[in-house]
């Protein structure tokens, strides 16, 4: 991935000054209907940090899964390696850092959201029993050791010496405590909205004499280590007993190197250093989270020295930021993809033909490099480069209309007029690529496309009841999945019976069930390879693009982006 984003970085910001409003728009809006200037305008503020409904699901092979010992090794954004209390290594002076992001936190219960934009929040407060290097690799955090018992166990040896900010100590029972909250709704007076999060986990449980915790599954689960490295925060059991549910929305109390300072609700979330944090103390000593929802408004602050980092920048603000002398822009390929589900079960979508076509139909190359200015990096299966179970000999439909009017013909729906739905203003200029896809679709001489724009959470709520009826039969949707493993997208969307699905293939059902039950990581990647080639063949989505990070920095900090959209003040250090 590194070497993917040093070529686009060379690529990219040659084309900042060269790339046309004009050229975008006119290929945005080839072809298309329907959609006012306004909304054009708002999907240009899309933004990328939100992981509600659309997922933030997980993915990654990670590294545990043999039941070895797990490493400590350096990267996180968290805590020391060895687990002492560390100095903050920097000089005297306060190192204060503002933060501006698309959304407000929706609360401060950290088991009580789907939202990418409210762990950017809690985690600096809030810390999980295991955690991800920013590239994914699964690390210590809480759990200094774990280890696999059986296919269906699962033991996590807890750290000593760790308090929360109340001055409380961390027990092994506050870490079952956090799991239970999570998967069972008899527990902690909630019925979290992350239960599908933690998949297969169905209890936790303290060891007699030792302190450690053994999570245990309903059956075979080989992503246990992966998803408790990327859910699944922390809390105390007697604060949480001792709250009600509205002050636990208010406030925290967690483990992690920030204390809460200060909470404005729908305003700002400040942050001071928590001064017995057990790890490596950040440099920063305060922070401050704000949000903007509209692109100018973040950018703004940022050139005007009222922020200090700033996510979701357009592209085409990209080579002003990166041409001032203070300022910086950082980007990374996420862990989201963006892609056009098509229902199996209507026509003309029903023809594996017509879903072909529907690939070869666009240009998905030229929308990357003319809408994004190259920030995004085509796809042509449902998982991502770097995670557990891509299939690398895979490469992106071609652009080819000539074969896309044949393949219609061949399937029997020539004339069809069809639409995409798609959530408008939701991700980072994701409008334009699905109404630039629409017009292509709509240049075959053959097919009639149009872009429909809807309310994001009422396009959801479609999707995600479980009702393949009350979804509409062509749309787009993005999908973030911090596991790195391909099971959390491939078994949410295609697979029978889940809330998601919109596709079904007795070939794909047995690849995932098989996959989703082999211990043996080698046969689990084998069989989501070949899933994915499936996926390919069969069109079940028009492929788009993996969609990139990109960040506006004062150059008084030292960053580097997560892959997972985090971007956590821990991470950052006073520039030399």
């Amino acid at each position: 991935m590194a070497e993917d984003n040093e070529e686009l970085d060379r690529r990219g910001f040659l084309e900042y000054a060269g790339a046309t409003g004009a050229a975008v728009t006119s290929l945005a809006l080839a072809g298309c209907t329907g959609d006012s200037e306004d909304e054009l305008e708002d999907g240009s503020d899309g933004g990328t940090e939100d992981g509600s409904d659309g997922g933030t699901e997980d993915g990654s092979d990670g590294g545990s899964e043999d039941g070895s010992d797990g490493g400590s090794e350096d990267g996180s954004d968290g805590g020391s390696e060895d687990g002492e209390d560390g100095s903050d290594g920097s000089d005297s002076e306060p190192f204060e850092i503002t933060m501006t992001q698309r959304q407000d936190p929706t609360t401060l219960d950290p088991h009580d959201h789907r939202e990418t934009t409210t762990d950017n929040v809690l985690l600096h407060a809030y810390e999980g029993i295991l955690w991800r290097t920013g590239s994914g690799e699964i690390i210590e955090s809480l759990a200094t050791e774990w280890e696999q018992l059986a296919p269906d166990r699962h033991k996590f040896t807890i750290r000593e010496g760790v308090t929360f900010h109340d001055g409380t100590e961390l027990t092994p029972s506050d870490c079952a405590f956090s799991v239970k909250r999570v998967v069972d709704p008899d527990v902690g007076g909630l019925e979290s909205p992350q239960r599908d999060q933690l998949a297969g986990i169905v209890d936790a449980e303290v060891v007699d004499g030792e302190n450690a915790i053994i999570v245990h599954s309903d059956g075979v689960n080989p992503m246990v280590f992966q998803e408790i490295a990327s859910y699944c925060p922390v809390v105390s059991e007697q604060w949480i007993s001792d709250k009600s549910s509205d002050d636990i929305a208010v406030d925290i109390n967690g483990t992690g190197p920030y204390q809460l300072a200060e909470y404005n609700e729908g305003e700002s979330t400040v942050f001071e250093r928590y001064d017995d944090y057990w790890g490596e103390m950040p440099d920063a000593t305060q922070v401050e989270i704000i949000a903007a929802s509209e692109n100018s408004t973040r950018t703004g602050q940022l050139e005007a020295g009222e922020t200090d980092i700033v996510s979701a920048v357009p592209p085409a603000d990209a080579g002003r930021i990166q041409g001032a002398d203070d300022l910086r822009i950082a980007d990374t390929g996420s862990t989201r993809i963006l892609f056009m589900p098509m229902r199996y079960d209507v026509e003309p979508f029903s023809s594996t033909e017509f879903r072909q076509a529907m690939n070869y139909a666009i240009d998905l190359e030229q929308m990357i490099e003319e809408i994004l200015r190259g920030f995004g990096k085509p796809t042509g299966q449902p998982t991502l480069p770097g995670f557990f179970g891509h299939n690398e000999d895979i490469e992106p439909y071609p652009y080819d209309p000539e074969q896309a009017e044949q393949l219609v013909e061949e399937s029997g729906h020539a004339g069809a007029e069809i639409e995409i739905e798609y959530p408008a203003g939701r991700y980072l200029l994701n409008d334009e690529l699905v109404q630039a896809a629409a017009g292509f679709i709509d240049e075959l001489s053959n097919v009639s496309c149009e872009a429909v724009s809807r309310d994001f959470g009422t396009l959801t709520g479609e999707l995600l009841d479980g009702d393949i009826t009350t979804q509409p039969e062509f749309y787009n949707i993005g999908w973030g999945n911090t596991t790195f493993d391909a099971s959390q997208t491939m078994v949410f969307w295609l697979t029978e019976g889940t809330s998601g699905y919109h596709y079904v293939n007795e070939e794909m059902g047995r690849l995932l069930s098989q996959a989703s039950e082999e211990a043996d990581p080698e046969e689990r990647e084998q069989l989501f390879k070949e899933a994915n080639q499936l996926a390919h063949d069969d069109a079940t989505w028009v492929f788009l693009n993996q969609e990139f990070l990109v960040y506006g920095i004062n150059n008084r900090i030292e960053w580097e982006p997560r892959q997972d959209e985090f971007f956590l003040a821990q991470g950052m250090d006073r520039a030399e």
